[in-house]
């Protein structure tokens, strides 16, 4: 078997030569046409991956309606993150195995108060159980604990970057870095972490920016009266002009993330909110009735539309021109089968099957599907390296030529010319031996 296959190789290659324009048209159509499907494919690959596949199932974050119909989005779809007083509510009832509330923060770090120029340091204030939750790996040290959330402790987890840039990447779990002026003792540093989508921010980011510098409680944060450095949405009232003011506005700014592992304790914080919004509309602090959402990771993302219309389009173009250029090689492939109808008689009339001739000129539709298929990986690379020209920055970044994307471009190059032969491959298995001999 593997000697015939390689007999026909040699055939379908000594073929290819006699027609060497043609075999180009043909290399060129499967080449442009795959690396535009893997060049769009490899960008959304990175928007629409799941970037928790252990756990984006049992992660959800939970909305409740605090403006009411008359002010709420679209859809009358409840506010994306929640204010003060409701995620205060939330964070004290022990209602999800484990839950954090968070919002993004910017200080000026300095280590030890001996750096002369403090830089810019990104973080986010979150609880003990963030760490746990979205299983973020650590180089040294560890997380606080839920002790220390209740003790507004001065601890500090900070990222391998930030870590590099302040101690040169020693482990610096123990020591002092100040933060907005405040020391904070390092009980923990993160190896690289920075998961894309940014699925657990997708209220003040993108869901994709660079990786966090540090992560501070959020008790402290609130009790050091640190603003979101992020999106803040208000309704109804907007002026306030002190801490206590904007906590009791109707602003919403901090992200909510429980972790429930069943769908009974789905079921169950779903009451949960239910009757906390009735609760409050008992009390008299909404009008209106319980309206409520809980979204896991992947139904979340669906919704702040992380996949941006721009790279569903530009896929489907890609596909679309592709099935084009698929098109043009089954008419190209059936023209250069055709123009040897008399050999396909000879060799039939010698006791050649129908079969034989299928493997014959499929194995050729393969070869060229592995040429085409290197220049899809040359013109691939190319594009890869230059779509920032179509895609915002911080999504051009993301896209990048792997060993998967390698394989899957000469897979399809390969897979779709085989797929496009096979009917000009039948035309030619089903040659009439005594008409092309009686022509000849």
């Amino acid at each position: 078997m593997i000697a015939t296959s390689g007999y026909y190789l040699k055939l379908g290659l000594r073929s290819l030569r006699r027609n060497p324009a043609l075999t180009a048209l043909m290399v060129m159509a499967i080449g442009f046409g795959v690396a535009a499907s893997m060049i769009t494919y490899s960008v959304f690959r990175a928007v629409s991956g799941n970037p928790i596949p252990d756990k984006s199932s049992q992660l959800f974050t939970p909305q409740l309606d605090s403006w009411g119909p008359q002010q709420n989005l679209p859809r009358n779809e409840p506010p994306e993150a929640l204010g003060y007083v409701d995620a205060m509510a939330l964070l004290h009832a022990p209602a999800a195995k484990r839950q954090t509330m968070l919002y993004p923060v910017q200080l000026t770090a300095m280590p030890d108060g001996k750096r002369e120029l403090p830089l810019n340091a990104n973080g986010y204030a979150v609880g003990s159980d963030f760490f746990a939750m979205f299983e973020v790996p650590f180089r040294y040290g560890s997380s606080w604990s839920a002790q220390d959330d209740d003790q507004r402790a001065a601890d500090i987890v900070i990222s391998d970057e930030l870590n590099q840039k302040l101690f040169a990447g020693a482990d610096s779990t123990g020591r002092t870095v100040n933060l907005g002026g405040h020391d904070y003792r390092v009980v923990g540093v993160l190896s690289h972490w920075n998961p894309q989508p940014r699925f657990y921010d997708l209220f003040s980011t993108s869901g994709f920016a660079e990786q966090t510098d540090f992560y501070m409680l959020f008790t402290r944060a609130l009790d050091l009266h640190i603003y979101i450095n992020g999106r803040n949405t208000c309704r109804g009232q907007l002026s306030y002009t002190n801490w206590t003011d904007y906590t009791q506005s109707s602003c919403v700014w901090i992200t909510p993330w429980v972790e429930l592992d069943s769908a009974a304790e789905v079921e169950s914080y779903r009451r949960f909110l239910t009757n906390y919004a009735a609760n409050q509309q008992h009390a008299g602090r909404f009008n209106w009735a319980p309206n409520i959402r809980l979204r896991d990771v992947m139904e979340w993302m669906d919704y702040e539309q992380v996949v941006s219309p721009e790279s569903r389009i530009s896929l489907v173009v890609a596909l679309g021109f592709f099935l084009i250029c698929l098109v043009n090689t089954v008419g190209l492939l059936l023209a250069k089968f055709m123009r040897r109808a008399g050999e396909i008689g000879v060799r039939r009339a010698l006791g050649a099957t129908r079969g034989e001739i299928y493997a014959q000129y499929l194995i050729e539709a393969g070869a060229v599907g592995l040429a085409g298929g290197l220049l899809g990986l040359l013109l691939t690379a190319l594009g890869v390296s230059s779509v920032d020209i179509l895609f915002k920055p911080e999504i051009a970044r993301l896209a990048h030529l792997d060993f998967s994307l390698v394989s899957l471009t000469l897979l399809v190059a390969i897979a779709a010319t085989v797929l496009a032969a096979f009917y000009p491959a039948w035309r030619a298995a089903h040659v009439q031996p005594a008409w092309q001999l009686k022509s000849s």
